[in-house]
Formats: structure tokens, C-alpha cells, sequence
């Protein structure tokens, strides 16, 4: 999905990094605050329409489980850390992961009746067979 998106509007992987973009007026004591829509000019209403976009090319690369996961999020780079933690894990869970495969490699041997070809073949997130020493 990211190099989807990095190829129609480099601006639009932008927008989903790094949040969207929001329209701004500076006071005269010198703070930003956002724009009300009536404020907006052509350039603001440009922003936003990139805004839409990356949102809509994000909703439009799921499918309807996905959507459900994403529904309520108000924008694509919410969309993006929603799917992230659901697909990858926050990294507590990318850890604990990293220590479970590293405890199976440690304990990683070849039975005593096991051929080679059995010892390599077989899928180490299946229940071992009777021959395996685990």
C-alpha cells in the first residue's frame, strides 16, 4: 500500500506519515490556530482535498474487515497506526514474538528416529510429531 500510494502523490504518503494537513491563520500575538472552513482559500481547500484523497486511497486498498477496524478513524495516518497495530502488533507484542522464535531456535534438535528431511520439513507452529524431542 505504501508504494501505491507513494506513486500516485508522494504528497499523499506524506499526509498518512505525518497527519494532515490543517489550514492555519497567525494571530496578531503571533500563534497559529486552525482556519474555519468559511476562511479557507483556494490553497486551503487544495490541502484538504489532499487530506480526502490519501483517506479514500486508504479505505479503497481494504477490505470489509479492515473497514470495520478503521470506520472511526478521522484520518488516514490514524488509519495507517490503526492498521499498523493490527497487522504488526505494538512492540510489545513484536517482542514477545522475537523471544518466542528465538526459544523455538534454541530448542531447535533432531530426534533421535528423525531423518534429516523430517527434521527440516517439518512446520515448527504445527504440534510436533511423536519423534521430535522438543
Amino acid at each position: 500500500m505504501e508504494n501505491y500510494l507513494q506513486a500516485d502523490d508522494y504528497k499523499l504518503w506524506m499526509i498518512i506519515q505525518n497527519g494532515p494537513l490543517i489550514p492555519k491563520k497567525t494571530l496578531k500575538n503571533g500563534s497559529s490556530v486552525p482556519k474555519k472552513s468559511e476562511e479557507f482559500n483556494a490553497e486551503d481547500f487544495r490541502m484538504m482535498e489532499k487530506n480526502a484523497k490519501a483517506k479514500k486511497l486508504s479505505y479503497f486498498g481494504l477490505g470489509p474487515d479492515e473497514y470495520t477496524r478503521i470506520s472511526e478513524c478521522e484520518s488516514a495516518k490514524e488509519i495507517w497506526d490503526a492498521l499498523q497495530v493490527g497487522h504488526e502488533g505494538t512492540s510489545q507484542v513484536k517482542q514477545s514474538r522475537i523471544e518466542l522464535l528465538m526459544r523455538k531456535y534454541e530448542l531447535f534438535e533432531m530426534g533421535d528416529k528423525e531423518t534429516i528431511m523430517e527434521m527440516y520439513t517439518l512446520n515448527p507452529w504445527e504440534s510436533p510429531s511423536p519423534l521430535r524431542n522438543w
